[in-house]
């Protein structure tokens, strides 16, 4: 009976808003009409107004990884010395990414669960002035830390380097207001907070970075060349076939945002960790993460006995779905996400079902512990509104 029940607790996919889900029906157009221009101005025009950058926001067919490679391929020219900040999984394809460049890659990696010290950015960054390009990952999602995009980008603008910021699983969740923290360019993907189905990558490129990329030469990629979308966006097209459907839902997507507020979309995430966090500590569990100002606002990792066999029970007896660990973390930890069309009592669900895995798995803990916390943080934050 309940084969297809499925709820997503996943750092991505996320769940699809039912007004998305019916924005996709959209007749389809063609995708070089009038209709279809006027379509991609409006979802430009959106965009800018939420990576707040009066830059450009390249649409790109494709999931965050050819984002990143997109912004890799187009801003690294062959020869330039690169710092590849790493904290975790998905800093590590950010470095490989540049690694398929010409390029000369110096790595900075951090410990999993760390986020980047600044005064070794800064470092590395005096003592290497030829570097051109800085790549950062805003939410590492393998651990849940969240790095200091801002006091990095002062630090790369201090010596003349371009940052790039893969916030794939950030992006709308926390601030990053693009162009007052002065960075150059930031990437994202549909399937995160945005709360579509995979397939989109979003690069956004402040005025500093399209230059770069106009200037420059043409970009290993032929696909992914930033030149070529960047071009296209004065006529309100794409270089190549774009997936409509998904810009129709993309449209709803961030009209939702906008009546939401961003703000307000920040501070229910904030929310949503704050709850799952006072929840996982009072069921006696160690987060990855204990430092509030680096823990992620969509996604929280958690140290579990039998972390796999948890994440069985969870989804094979109570149809919700939490990550595993990856690496070196494999086995270890469970990450839950809490971004895009989730709210308090989704949370509170995720917990209860949580603390029954655990205990049905062999953990000695007190049912509800968890749930009460989280409940005591939503009743606090409404409160404190009220």
């Amino acid at each position: 009976m309940f084969e297809e029940k499925t709820v997503l607790r996943i750092p991505g996919p996320t769940p699809v808003p039912p007004e998305v889900t019916r924005a996709m029906t959209h007749a389809m157009i063609g995708h070089r009409s009038g209709d279809f221009s006027s379509l991609l101005a409006e979802v430009e025009a959106s965009l800018r107004d939420l990576f707040q950058t009066s830059g450009d926001v390249a649409v790109i067919a494709g999931t965050g990884t050819g984002g990143l490679e997109a912004a890799v391929y187009s801003m690294v020219h062959a020869g330039d010395r690169v710092l590849a900040i790493s904290t975790g999984n998905f800093g590590d394809r950010f470095t490989e990414i540049a690694r398929r460049t010409e390029a000369d890659v110096i790595s900075l990696n951090c410990e999993w669960g760390q986020p980047a010290k600044v005064e070794e950015v800064a470092r590395i960054l005096a003592e290497h002035s030829d570097i051109r390009v800085v790549l950062l990952t805003h939410c590492e999602t393998s651990t849940g830390v969240l790095n200091n995009v801002q006091q990095i980008a002062h630090i790369t603008q201090e010596y003349g380097a371009y940052l790039i910021v893969d916030a794939v699983s950030s992006f709308v969740g926390s601030p990053l207001p693009m162009d007052e923290w002065n960075v150059d360019v930031v990437v994202t993907g549909s399937q995160k907070a945005l709360g579509l189905p995979p397939g989109l990558a979003l690069v956004a490129m402040s005025s500093r970075a399209i230059e770069r990329v106009k200037n420059g030469p043409a970009a290993r990629s032929f696909y992914f060349d930033l030149k070529r979308y960047q071009k296209g966006l004065g006529d309100s097209t794409t270089p190549w076939t774009p997936p409509v459907s998904l810009i129709y839902g993309l449209r709803e997507s961030l009209l939702m945002i906008q009546e939401e507020g961003l703000q307000q979309a920040q501070r229910r995430h904030r929310l949503l960790r704050d709850m799952t966090r006072a929840g996982i500590r009072a069921m006696g569990l160690s987060l990855v993460v204990n430092d509030e100002k680096s823990a992620s606002d969509t996604v929280t990792t958690v140290f579990v006995p039998d972390a796999d066999q948890v994440c069985k029970v969870m989804k094979n007896d109570l149809h919700i779905v939490v990550a595993g660990g990856q690496k070196q973390l494999s086995g270890k930890i469970i990450r839950i996400g809490h971004m895009g069309y989730v709210d308090a009592s989704d949370m509170l669900q995720c917990l209860a079902a949580l603390e029954i895995a655990l205990v049905k798995t062999g953990y000695k803990m007190e049912l509800g512990a968890g749930v009460r916390a989280a409940q005591e943080v939503y009743l606090h934050a409404s409160n404190s509104r009220d």
